[in-house]
């Protein structure tokens, strides 16, 4: 009996341990991947890891671990796990601010920007700080997030998918105002 408690804390401990040099050496990548990949995967990092912190804060798996383990080691295992919801957070904010980026330079690209993009960009980072600051202080709090960390993760991915239309666009738009100018080109000539 208690040789599979040391065997089931040194598998948790194991497994976490691989989950944090798994996404340090994904970040070492990260860094050296050219701009243009970079921009192809703006604000895509964070879903990868969704289903794991999803995992990781159910209440199943929290009510397992208790009746398994002792209090002690059930009440570190909650610790870490929402450290790591709290670097996941983290994750999510820095994806959000790096599509905020992209929505930038796109808007200087596009000739059509209104007022209402830019409006619309704002009111998207109030709604983004708000739930990330809640989700924060729930965290803080020993609390466990899940549908709001899923609800932060969708806003930042329907804006990951239109920042991609929007960079798909100008890419049209570019190409068409090539080719019209190769056939004005042709015409002169």
């Amino acid at each position: 009996m208690r040789f599979s408690f040391y065997a089931f804390f040194a598998l948790v401990g194991v497994l976490l341990l691989l989950f944090v040099w798994a996404a340090r050496k994904r970040t070492r990548r990260e860094k050296r991947l050219p701009e243009a990949r970079v921009l192809e995967e703006c604000g895509r990092g964070h879903v990868a890891h969704l289903p794991q912190i999803r995992q990781a804060l159910a209440e199943t798996d929290y009510l397992y671990l208790s009746q398994k383990a002792p209090a002690f080691v059930a009440r570190r295992v909650r610790q870490e796990r929402r450290r790591v919801a709290s670097a996941y957070l983290s994750a999510v904010r820095e994806d959000f601010g790096s599509l905020l980026r992209v929505a930038k330079i796109i808007a200087r690209l596009s000739p059509e920007v209104a007022a209402l993009h830019e409006f619309e960009r704002i009111r998207l980072t109030a709604a983004f700080a708000w739930r990330y600051q809640m989700i924060r202080l729930q965290l803080l709090a020993g609390l466990m997030p899940i549908p709001q960390l899923d609800g932060l993760s969708d806003l930042v991915s329907g804006l990951s998918v239109r920042m991609e239309a929007a960079m798909k666009e100008l890419g049209e738009r570019a190409a068409d105002l090539a080719s019209s100018l190769d056939g004005r080109g042709s015409d002169i000539a």
